[in-house]
């Protein structure tokens, strides 16, 4: 059973999902977007399971900093996966991939009901 969760270290969600394995013994392998970066073929492979909509992160700073034409572009998945790619702040976090499921976000009632 491999866990697997992605994201930034120092984002607020990502060190609350961490704390909720850690306090209830789930062993997993943390891939930290800034270090390690995100793929293309990662990020399709995410859009297979949650929709674009989720895991393009709308509501941060750095999607308000991008330009009008940026914001259209992530509108198609190509664009968009391309934009997430470069600026890996975009995509919501955590991701968490699990036994062929990818959950987006953290709710510590979702995790429960997945371990």
């Amino acid at each position: 059973m491999t866990v697997l969760l992605y994201g930034i270290p120092n984002c607020d969600t990502v060190k609350k999902a961490r704390t909720w394995l850690d306090a209830n013994g789930v062993a997993y392998t943390f891939h930290d977007f800034k270090k390690q970066g995100v793929d293309e073929a990662m990020l399709r492979g995410w859009l297979k399971h949650v929709p674009l909509a989720t895991l393009l992160n709308r509501k941060g700073t750095t999607w308000r900093t991008l330009s009008d034409a940026d914001k259209a572009r992530a509108e198609q998945e190509a664009g968009a996966i391309a934009l997430m790619q470069q600026s890996p702040s975009l995509i919501k976090r955590p991701v968490l991939a699990h036994d062929g499921k990818v959950m987006v976000g953290f709710s510590a009632d979702q995790y429960a009901g997945q371990f």
